[in-house]
C-alpha cells in the first residue's frame, strides 16, 4: 500500500466517521427539537388547564359571594319586616289595653297568678290599670306602677317567687312563635 492509498484510506475513514458524527448530531438535534416541541405543547396545555381552573374557581367564588350577599340582603329585609311587625304587635297590644275585654284578661291573669303562686300574692301593673287591678286583686294590689305595656306582675309576699304576666314579657318569651306567625 502506497502512501497515497493510505492517505485516501484515512480520508475515507475520516469522512465516514465525520458523516456518522454529522448523522448522530442531526439525530440528536431532531430528538432535542422533538422533545422541546413536546414540552412546549405540554406547557401550553397545562397553562390553559390551569387558567381554565383558576377562572372557574374565581367565577365560583364570585357567584358564591353574590349569593351570600343576596341571602344577607333578604335576611336583613325579612328581619326589618318582622321587626316592624313585632312593633305593630306591640301597638296592637297597647291599643288592646283600651278595649272592654282587657279587664277580663287582667282577671284571668290574676287567677293564673293565684293558682300558680298561691292565694297570697302582691299584684302590680301599669298606673293606668290601677283601678281595674284594685278591683280584681283587692287587698293584694300593690299601687307602685310598673313600666310595662299591659298585663300584671305577681309575686309572693316574701318576694321569693315572681310571675311576670306583662305583655312585654309574654311577647319576649314567645317572640319566636310570633315571628313564625308573622313570617
Amino acid at each position: 500500500m502506497t502512501l497515497e492509498d493510505l492517505v485516501d484510506e484515512i480520508r475515507r475513514r475520516g469522512e465516514a466517521d465525520l458523516a456518522k458524527v454529522a448523522e448522530e448530531r442531526d439525530r440528536v438535534a431532531a430528538e432535542i427539537a422533538a422533545d422541546r416541541d413536546r414540552r412546549l405543547v405540554e406547557i401550553r396545555a397545562e397553562s390553559k388547564r390551569l387558567i381554565a381552573l383558576k377562572t372557574a374557581r374565581d367565577r365560583t367564588q364570585r357567584v358564591a359571594a353574590a349569593k351570600l350577599r343576596a341571602r344577607k340582603v333578604i335576611y336583613e329585609v325579612r328581619e326589618a319586616r318582622l321587626g316592624r311587625a313585632v312593633e305593630e304587635t306591640r301597638t296592637l297590644l297597647r291599643d288592646y289595653t283600651q278595649s272592654r275585654d282587657y279587664p277580663l284578661v287582667l282577671r284571668r291573669m290574676f287567677q293564673t297568678a293565684t293558682s300558680t303562686l298561691g292565694k297570697q300574692v302582691r299584684v302590680s301593673g301599669r298606673g293606668e290599670d290601677a283601678a281595674v287591678l284594685q278591683k280584681v286583686a283587692g287587698h293584694s294590689f300593690d299601687p307602685r306602677p310598673q313600666p310595662i305595656l299591659g298585663g300584671l306582675v305577681a309575686e309572693t309576699p316574701d318576694g321569693s317567687r315572681r310571675l311576670n304576666l306583662s305583655f312585654d314579657e309574654l311577647l319576649r318569651l314567645h317572640e319566636d312563635q310570633v315571628r313564625e306567625l308573622l313570617a
